[in-house]
C-alpha cells in the first residue's frame, strides 16, 4: 500500500508554502497533519479558512475544544486527541476534565448538551437524536450555536480522516488513553 509522508515545505505548491511560512511564524513550526494537508494548497486553505472563521462564532475556545476532543475520541483520532488535549488545556479545562469530555459527561450541565448533540451527530452521520437536539436548545443555545456546532464537527472530521488514511506521525504528546 502507498504510504503518504509528512511533506517538507519544498515538496508543496507555492500556495501551501505560504501557509507553512505563516504557521512557522505563528507558532514556531509546521505540524505534521496541516503541514500533510498541504498537498493541496485548496484542502489546507480551504481547512485554515473554515477552522479560522468557526472560532469567531457564538462557541467560546472551550466549547470548541470539547467538539474537538469528543469527535476525534468517537473517530479514534491519537492527532487530534493529542492536539486538542493540549488546546483544551491551554484554554482552562484540567486533564481530568479532558478525559471527562472524551467520555462524554462533564459536570456543567450546558456543556453536556452540546457534547452529547456533537456526539450525536458525530455518530448518526449528522441524523442527531431529536431529544438531544431539543435539549442542547433547552440549555440555552440558538439556531447558530447548531450551524457552529455542525462546521465543527465537520472540521474535525476532516483532520480525524486526514489522520486515519495517512497515519503521519503525532508530533504533539500523546493523550492519555481513557480508562
Amino acid at each position: 500500500m502507498k504510504t503518504i509522508p509528512v511533506p517538507t515545505r519544498d515538496q508543496v505548491s507555492e500556495g501551501s508554502q505560504v501557509i507553512f511560512d505563516q504557521f512557522q511564524k505563528r507558532i514556531g513550526r509546521m505540524p505534521n497533519l496541516y503541514a500533510t494537508m498541504g498537498y493541496s494548497e485548496h484542502a489546507l486553505k480551504g481547512f485554515v479558512d473554515f477552522d479560522a472563521e468557526l472560532s469567531h462564532g457564538v462557541l467560546r475556545a472551550k466549547e470548541r475544544e470539547a467538539i474537538a476532543l469528543i469527535v476525534s475520541e468517537i473517530n479514534g483520532c491519537a492527532y487530534c486527541l493529542a492536539g486538542h488535549t493540549l488546546a483544551a488545556i491551554k484554554n482552562g479545562f484540567t486533564k481530568e476534565e479532558t478525559l471527562d469530555i472524551r467520555r462524554g459527561k462533564t459536570n456543567d450541565e450546558k456543556l453536556n448538551a452540546l457534547l452529547q448533540l456533537a456526539q450525536s451527530i458525530t455518530i448518526n452521520k449528522g441524523h442527531a437524536d431529536p431529544q438531544v437536539l431539543e435539549n442542547f436548545f433547552a440549555a440555552g443555545y440558538n439556531e447558530a450555536a447548531v450551524m457552529e456546532l455542525i462546521g465543527l464537527v465537520t472540521v474535525r472530521i476532516f483532520t480525524n480522516y486526514v489522520f486515519a488514511l495517512t497515519d503521519i506521525p503525532v508530533d504533539f504528546p500523546l493523550a492519555d488513553p481513557l480508562n
